[in-house]
């Protein structure tokens, strides 16, 4: 199973700004389930509420009400680094001298346990086993002497790896991104307010104005209702996660000023082109694989069947009774439709194959129904290489395509064939300018991890 980045939304300059918070990540919910959590400040002091679990399970109406003050950034999280529990919730607050600091983090660090190593040495106490924390530290440590800015570009300058972040520091709200722009954050506006996103989608939720990305090594502050934007670090070559337009984000979001349906569409119209089959028609396992396969559809001019239905009242977190029933879970979220299925010939599109196990028991389930033939498009190339910038597959053992050939990884899933999009087919269907992060296709890192990397490197 794929897991999700972050999702962060900030506001600034709303009377309501808790509860726009609360929307915006509504709207950013399917990128973490974890934990979620909303700060606010009313001009003298901040306010926070956060807990386990999804967004309308974690505040209700009085916890928005407690929420006071016209600046808010929220935070919905799936752990990159750190365990998923509470201590590890975010926005992460802290109290420095006269300053109320809170930070939302989107990405995963890559030096994070030297630098910890670094700041325990130097009698550091931490309270949480978040690489996120690691900054704030570091912002503490260079706050004497420096304005907020010039600190806290010291302290990103220590720092490797992924981040964007929004951070509430009193009267300020900061945006930024790292240096080669690995996640997504953009700015809009909402009437005279300043808002913040992972995604468009939670913009248009709340109908503001997309403005546009935020770029690489850029720091936007405001402060008094206006906005500054300086760049903190050099831009390195560009490097946003490709998998944000595979699978990340959602389909009518805008990411690193992509439309992401369009996107996805045209991976299926270029896949259709490299791998045409005659077939009676082409399914989604939805809903990762629609887009896709209505552009595979759309090229090879087969008709286009939703043969596969999802269960939406099922959760991500759906606990299944035994290791014994491990597939039960797949079989209570997906549902084959009978009749559309035996002695067809299908073509199924799927975005990625990352183990290959949940494929492989939705397939076997397939063939009890009569499937005659079962040929599977993938949208995206073989994942080989394992990712430290905030995607959960951190070990190559994990990943099917590393150790296996793909007529072994047709015949595991039990395919009669099987074919990925290419690298080159990839990068026609975005706009591509040699500046994506395809690092767990190709193995070429934009950086190179540290000594200890991975989701539990400084668990306790």
């Amino acid at each position: 199973m794929k897991k999700e980045s972050c999702g962060l939304f900030g506001i600034y300059g709303h009377k309501d700004a808790a509860r726009m918070t609360y929307f915006g990540l509504y709207a950013l919910q399917h990128r973490g389930q974890e934990s979620a959590g909303i700060v606010t400040f009313d001009g003298q002091k901040t306010f926070e509420h956060k807990g386990m679990g999804l967004v309308p399970d974690v505040f209700q109406e009085n916890d928005l009400k407690t929420l006071l003050g016209h600046i808010a950034i929220g935070h919905v999280r799936y752990s990159t680094t750190g365990a998923s529990q509470f201590r590890n919730a975010q926005p992460f607050l802290v109290h420095f001298k006269d300053l109320q600091i809170a930070i939302g983090h989107n990405g995963n660090l890559i030096n994070t346990w030297e630098l910890r190593q670094e700041l325990e040495n130097e009698g550091i106490i931490f309270q949480t086993t978040m690489d996120s924390e690691v900054i704030v530290h570091l912002l503490a440590k260079y706050l004497n002497g420096n304005s907020l800015e010039n600190a806290l570009a010291k302290a990103l300058n220590k720092i490797k790896g992924a981040y964007s972040l929004l951070i509430l520091v009193n009267n300020k709200l900061i945006a930024l991104r790292d240096p080669f722009g690995f996640r997504p954050l953009s700015i809009g506006k909402m009437g005279s307010s300043y808002v913040f996103a992972s995604e468009t989608c939670a913009f248009d939720l709340l109908e503001a104005e997309y403005i546009r990305c935020i770029r690489p090594g850029e720091m936007i502050v405001i402060e008094n209702d206006k906005m500054s934007s300086f760049q903190f670090a050099e831009p390195e070559k560009p490097a946003p996660c490709v998998f944000e337009l595979i699978y990340f984000a959602r389909p009518d979001s805008i990411i690193f000023d992509q439309p992401v349906y369009l996107a996805r569409k045209k991976m299926g119209e270029i896949l259709a082109q490299e791998s045409p089959i005659e077939a009676d028609f082409v399914m989604p396992f939805p809903d990762s694989g629609v887009y896709a396969a209505i552009g595979y559809a759309q090229e090879s001019k087969l008709p286009f069947e939703m043969a596969m239905i999802r269960n939406h009242y099922v959760g991500r977190t759906f606990i299944q009774p035994s290791q014994d029933m491990r597939d039960f879970g797949v079989r209570v979220k997906l549902n084959p439709v009978a009749s559309m299925i035996k002695n067809k010939k299908i073509i199924i599109v799927e975005d990625s194959i990352v183990r290959g196990t949940t494929i492989r028991t939705r397939v076997k389930k397939l063939r009890e129904l009569g499937a005659r033939e079962i040929h599977m498009r993938v949208s995206c190339p073989p994942i080989r290489y394992p990712c430290f910038f905030g995607i959960d597959f951190s070990s190559k053992g994990e990943l099917i395509a590393s150790s296996q050939r793909i007529d072994e990884i047709a015949r595991f899933i039990g395919l009669d064939s099987l074919h990925y999009l290419t690298i080159e087919g990839l990068k026609k269907s975005i706009e591509w300018q040699d500046n994506f992060c395809m690092a767990c296709f190709n193995e070429e890192y934009p950086l190179k991890p540290g000594q200890k990397c991975g989701k539990f490197c400084i668990e306790w």
